[in-house]
């Protein structure tokens, strides 16, 4: 399935980029966002894209022949900007865009591409990963304790029958691929699950995403360099996609405007349209907050 940029005229407009401009794209994923942003700051501006999948950064290289001068591509994650921007010399950038959903590629590999497990629609092994560094999810379920995958299934998940969810694991292991998690997530849960209105894997899928790549911890590893990355007018636009993540962007933009240091260019989270979603139905869970840093004054 081809990769559908979220909310692409809204990002647009939140961040406003312009000729000349230096931005940085820290989730480059299919790079529907970032072309768009390439030609509102040519001539003379320049565009940092990072992933964490060197494949998107890979398969980004070939869109790109026409603006090989103009960006800058970095396999790392968005957590290490700041390190990034100065290895690059770059003091500060003009905006800021991080899209936190994942890429219709890492759910719907191509045909003859590696799929890593992150849906339960799909048997594939289960990685849950970005990075080939990071460990995986089967390994994840076979050394946690217990105690520790049911908290995990709990706090990341929202799941209310997590420690049903994760006896179970443990009594079926190994779970080594995405079909059998899903498998036996159901058989730990109420045959009504949720009246039917969702996958009963689905809650348990995200948790481990999460775990597995340290989502939470990454995203305010990165809010916390915001004030070091950003100039002074500078834009940022956050796409999270469910409440943990969004709740730590409404969170910290919030603190920032109380401390004067920030306009707030969303009142409140722009959400896709029902055109957008009919066409692109993963864009449904789609939440875009942005901000502007105060011309006069910087967060310190």
């Amino acid at each position: 399935m081809e990769h559908k940029p979220v909310l692409l005229n809204e990002v647009m407009e939140v961040l406003n980029p312009k000729a000349g401009e230096i931005f940085v794209d820290g989730t480059i994923d299919g790079g529907g966002h970032a072309k768009a942003i390439l030609e509102k700051i040519s001539p003379g501006g320049k565009l940092i894209g990072i992933d964490w999948d060197k494949n998107a950064i890979e398969k980004f290289e070939l869109k790109i022949t026409n603006h090989q001068s103009t960006i800058i591509l970095v396999n790392d994650n968005f957590k290490n900007m700041k390190e990034i921007l100065k290895n690059e010399n770059i003091v500060k950038a003009d905006g800021v865009l991080l899209d936190l959903g994942f890429s219709s590629e890492q759910l719907d590999p191509p045909a003859g591409g590696a799929g890593r497990g992150f849906s339960f629609l799909r048997d594939e092994p289960l990685l849950m990963t970005y990075s080939d560094r990071t460990r995986p999810a089967y390994r994840v379920l076979s050394e946690e304790s217990e105690s520790n995958l049911a908290k995990v299934i709990k706090d990341f998940g929202e799941e209310r029958f997590a420690g049903r969810i994760a006896r179970t694991i443990k009594k079926n292991l190994p779970v080594a691929t995405s079909k059998k998690l899903a498998e036996v997530v159901a058989s730990a849960v109420p045959k009504n699950y949720e009246h039917g209105r969702i996958n009963p894997a689905t809650r348990t899928f995200q948790a481990l995403r999460i775990f597995v790549n340290q989502e939470l911890e990454n995203l305010r590893t990165f809010l916390e360099s915001v004030p070091q990355i950003l100039n002074p007018g500078g834009r940022l636009a956050v796409i999270s996609f469910h409440s943990l993540e969004d709740r730590i962007v409404k969170n910290e933009f919030r603190q920032w405007k109380q401390n004067g240091f920030v306009e707030i260019l969303t009142k409140k989270p722009i959400t896709p349209s029902p055109e957008e979603i009919q066409n692109n139905p993963r864009s449904r869970s789609a939440k875009l907050r942005g901000l502007k840093v105060a011309q006069e004054k910087q967060i310190q």
